[in-house]
């Protein structure tokens, strides 16, 4: 005969009382019809989140955080205390994303990607004792809009994650990311750039002094490489470019 704890008893109550195709509990605060939050998720009463967020089995959404409109926050994904999170972002199954990351609007996080907060972590202080809160300083990561994160890639503190940027599989990324560019390996470098669409992007002429124009292959974005940033073309560039043709 199995012995259930008093835990499983309460959670297959709670599964056979609301039935198996409930998304919201029925002790947890109304957040509107729109927020689904599965049963098995922990969601701090103290938590903000907006309209059309699902948050799916196990999360943990811990308090003080502000969760914007449709987000979908996957399975075992915790979120720690006052994190901010924007709008239609995506995180995905295992995600750690700890206090101190503030993430922009429409930004993919992989499966199993973790967000640091401590670059030099220790357990205790050098005399021996607990660290506390008050022994270490929280170091803040940026996540800036419609950047992706790939699958169990580490961001270290410190660190900002640009516009649009690509941040590869398995990276580590220990420092700043410009805004459109693809990051590889353990530390990440820069290398290349991507498209708001996920292309890469290619390389369409030669460079006028630091700058380079490159192309999208897919949606035919123009872009401009202006030192290690890159940013979309402007009536100025393209005029530049013609005169450049014309010199020829």
């Amino acid at each position: 005969m199995t012995v259930l704890s008093d835990w499983t008893r309460k959670f297959l109550d709670l599964l056979a009382r609301r039935g198996p195709d409930s998304q919201v509990s029925a002790d947890r605060p109304s957040r509107g019809d729109t927020v689904r939050i599965h049963p098995t998720a922990e969601v701090s009463d103290q938590a903000q989140i907006g309209e059309h967020t699902a948050i799916w089995h196990y999360a943990q959404v811990r308090e003080g955080v502000r969760m914007g409109r449709e987000c979908v926050v996957g399975k075992n994904v915790y979120v720690d205390f006052d994190v901010v999170i924007g709008d239609r972002v995506k995180i995905q199954n295992n995600a750690l994303i700890y206090h101190g990351a503030t993430i922009e609007n429409g930004v993919f996080i992989g499966p199993a990607a973790c967000l640091t907060n401590d670059r030099r972590p220790r357990a205790v202080t050098p005399d021996g004792r607990l660290k506390s809160g008050d022994d270490w300083e929280v170091g803040p990561i940026l996540v800036q809009e419609g950047a992706a994160i790939g699958a169990r890639a580490v961001i270290l503190p410190d660190v900002t994650v640009g516009r649009w940027a690509m941040v590869a599989a398995g990276a580590v990324v220990t420092h700043d990311v410009p805004a459109y560019g693809l990051v590889v390996g353990v530390p990440a470098v820069l290398q290349g750039y991507v498209c708001p669409c996920g292309e890469r992007l290619q390389p369409v002429g030669g460079e006028e002094g630091n700058s380079a124009t490159m192309s999208c292959p897919v949606c035919a974005l123009t872009c401009v490489v202006d030192g290690p940033a890159l940013r979309q073309a402007t009536h100025d560039d393209h005029s530049a470019s013609e005169e450049g043709d014309h010199a020829d």
